[in-house]
C-alpha cells in the first residue's frame, strides 16, 4: 500500500480524553508506536491508546529539526515495508520529509483516532492484584493489560554536567531542541560534541556565524555521503511499478547487511573501510595540521560511522577553530577548555547525543513488588530478552530496547521484527486465558551472556574507543551484534516456555479457569 502525501493539520481527536481502561497502552508515537498501532488495527484490535507527550506525533523526527537534519540510512529502507513512499526527494531523506511521511502513514492507516497528545507519562506501575498496568499521564490515568514502550533510545537529549553552565549569560540549547528563534548571524558560537548531529548542522550554520569553535573530545571517522536527488522519472516509475521500489529496498538491505563484515567478521574489509575514510579526509582537508587533529586513532566503526560531504571542509574554513580538548568550565561569557585556554562565546550548541544506556523512561516504570526498572538495570545493565521483554515486568514490551540498535542498517527493520512478537504475545494471552506473562530470569541471564559472547572481538568493544554504545560497565547493551534477519527469525514467535504465565484473576484476586501451559507453580 503506497502512502499518499498530504498537507498536515493536527487531528482534533488528538485532544480527546485519555481513556480510563484499554487492552494495550502504547507510549510514544514515533515509528515504533505507529507500527504497533497499525498492526493492532490490522489484527482487528481497537482497544488501545497511543500516549504522546508532545502536541503531535513523530518522536525523534519531530524533535530533531536542526539545520541539515537528515537520515543516514537510504530512504527506501528507512520506511515501513508495508507503506512505501515513491515520492522521496533524495536518496537520503531530510527530516521534514520523514516527519511528513509519519503523519501520512498515521492518516492512511487510521491510527490518528487512537492518539492522545500532551499526555506525557509520569508513572507506569504494575498492579499485581488486577494484573494491569496503571499508567499516570499529564491528562489522566489509564489502566492497561499490556504496556508497550515506544519511546526509543534517542528521545532524551544528553547535556553534560559542566561546572558553571548555569552561569552562562548567552544562548544555549541542544541540537534536539534547536532554538529557531535565535539569530546565529555574526555570533561567536561554540559547538560541544562532534557526533552524528553536529556533522549535519555545523556546515549549515558555519557560513552564518562570525566565529565557530568546535570542541572535539574524540574525533570520528567520516565516510562519503552517497546522496543525490531522486529524479522525476524514478519517482514516476516507483509510483507506476511498485515492484521496482521493493526491489530497490531489498538491494539496499542486502548491501547494508554486508556492512556487518568490517564490524565483526572480516579484518581485510576493515582495512578497506579505513582506506576509504582516510582518502575522503585527505581530499576534503588539505591542511595536514587540521587532519592530524581530526583523524581518529581507533578502528572505523568503533564509534558510530558518520557520513558527510560537507562537514570536513567546514572545519577548514577561516572562521572555524577545532579544539581537541574537552570543556572544563563554563563562565558567564566564555568557555574554558581542559588545557586552560579560554574563548569568549555568545552561544553554546550541544551536539552531545542522548541518554541511551541510562534511558529516562526506566525511572518511570515499576514492575513486580514495586521495583523500578532503572534499579533492576542498575544491577546488571540493561538486561532483557531480545530487547523486548524484561524479567519482573509482566506484560511489558519494549520497542527498540537494549541490544536492538543498528550500527549498519535501518532501525525500521528492527521495529517491524519486534511487532509480530508483541502480537503473538497478545494471542497467547487470549489463547491460554492468562492474565500475565513474565520473562523468566534464567532466560534473561542467558540472553545477556549470549550478547556478551557475540560482542567479543567486534569493533564495537575491541576497536580502541569508548562510545555511547557502551554502558558504565563497558558492556555493549545498545547494538544487535549480528545479522538482522537472525533477529527477525527469533522474534517471529512468542515462546510461552520462556515465561512465567499467570492465570487470569477475578476482581477479588482468585485465579480463573484451568492452569495454563508454562504457568508458574
Amino acid at each position: 500500500m503506497t502512502v499518499a502525501t498530504a498537507s498536515h493539520a493536527v487531528p482534533a481527536s488528538y485532544g480527546d480524553p485519555v481513556p480510563e481502561r484499554v487492552r494495550v497502552a502504547i507510549v510514544g508515537s514515533g515509528f515504533s508506536g505507529l507500527a504497533v498501532g497499525i498492526r493492532l488495527l490490522q489484527e482487528g484490535e481497537r482497544d488501545f491508546v497511543i500516549l504522546e507527550r508532545a502536541g503531535d506525533i513523530g518522536g525523534t523526527w519531530r524533535d530533531n529539526a536542526y539545520p541539515g537534519c537528515a537520515c543516514d540510512v537510504p530512504s527506501h529502507l528507512y520506511s515501513f515495508s508495508f507503506a512505501p513512499n515513491p515520492n522521496w526527494s533524495n536518496t537520503f531523506s531530510p527530516q521534514g520529509e520523514i516527519w511528513q511521511y509519519q503523519r501520512d502513514v498515521a492518516a492512511t492507516f487510521g491510527v490518528n483516532p487512537y492518539v492522545r497528545t500532551n499526555a506525557a507519562v509520569q508513572e507506569a506501575r504494575w498492579d499485581e492484584d488486577a494484573q494491569r498496568w496503571i499508567v499516570t499521564t499529564e491528562r489522566g490515568t489509564v489502566s492497561a493489560q499490556v504496556l508497550v514502550s515506544g519511546t526509543g533510545p534517542l528521545c532524551e537529549p544528553l547535556i553534560p554536567e559542566l561546572p558553571g553552565l548555569e552561569s552562562f549569560e548567552g544562548e544555549q540549547f541542544h541540537s534536539a531542541r534547536w532554538n529557531h528563534d535565535y539569530d546565529l548571524r555574526g555570533k561567536r558560537v561554540a559547538v560541544v560534541g562532534t557526533g552524528a548531529s553536529a556533522i549535519q548542522f555545523v556546515p549549515r550554520i558555519q557560513p552564518l556565524v562570525g566565529q565557530m569553535t568546535v570542541f572535539q573530545r574524540t574525533p570520528a571517522w567520516v565516510l562519503p555521503r552517497p546522496s543525490r536527488p531522486v529524479t522525476p522519472v524514478e519517482r514516476f516509475l516507483f509510483r507506476r511499478f511498485p515492484v521496482l521500489q521493493r526491489a530497490m529496498r531489498g538491494a539496499i538491505y542486502a548491501g547494508r547487511e554486508m556492512m556487518l563484515f568490517p564490524y565483526k567478521y572480516a579484518r581485510p574489509t576493515k582495512r578497506i573501510l579505513r582506506a576509504v575514510a582516510e582518502s575522503h579526509m585527505r581530499r576534503q582537508v588539505p591542511d595536514a595540521t587540521l587532519r592530524a587533529k581530526i583523524k581518529p586513532s581507533f578502528d572505523v566503526g568503533c564509534k558510530r560511522i558518520l557520513i558527510s560531504n560537507d562537514y570536513l571542509p567546514a572545519l577548514g574554513k577561516p572562521n572555524v577553530e577545532v579544539v581537541t580538548h574537552g570543556v572544563s568550565e563554563i563562565r558567564p561569557n566564555s568557555i574554558v577548555a581542559d588545557d586552560g585556554s579560554e574563548r569568549e562565546v555568545d552561544a553554546i550548541i550541544f551536539g552531545t547525543g542522548f541518554h541511551v544506556t541510562d534511558q529516562p523512561v526506566a525511572e518511570l516504570v515499576f514492575g513486580r513488588d514495586g521495583r523500578k526498572l532503572a534499579d533492576a538495570w542498575a544491577e546488571q545493565g540493561m538486561a532483557t530478552f531480545m530487547g523486548t521483554t524484561v524479567s519482573g515486568f509482566p506484560n511489558l514490551f519494549l520497542m527498540v530496547g537494549p541490544n536492538t540498535g543498528q550500527g549498519h542498517t535501518s532501525i525500521i527493520y528492527t521495529i517491524e521484527s519486534q511487532v509480530p512478537y508483541v502480537l503473538d504475545a497478545l494471542r497467547t494471552l487470549d489463547r491460554t486465558g492468562a492474565g500475565a506473562v513474565d520473562l523468566r530470569k534464567e532466560v534473561q541471564d542467558a540472553f545477556a551472556d549470549e550478547m556478551d559472547r557475540e560482542m567479543e572481538g567486534t569493533v564495537w568493544t575491541a576497536g580502541g574507543c569508548k562510545s555511547w554504545y557502551l554502558d558504565a560497565t563497558g558492556r555493549n547493551t545498545t547494538l544487535w551484534p549480528t545479522f538482522t534477519f537472525l533477529m527477525r527469525r527469533r522474534l517471529a514467535r512468542f515462546d510461552p516456555a520462556m515465561y512465567r504465565i499467570d492465570a487470569r484473576r477475578t476482581p477479588d484476586g482468585a485465579a480463573t479457569g484451568a492452569p495454563v501451559a508454562g504457568a508458574a507453580d
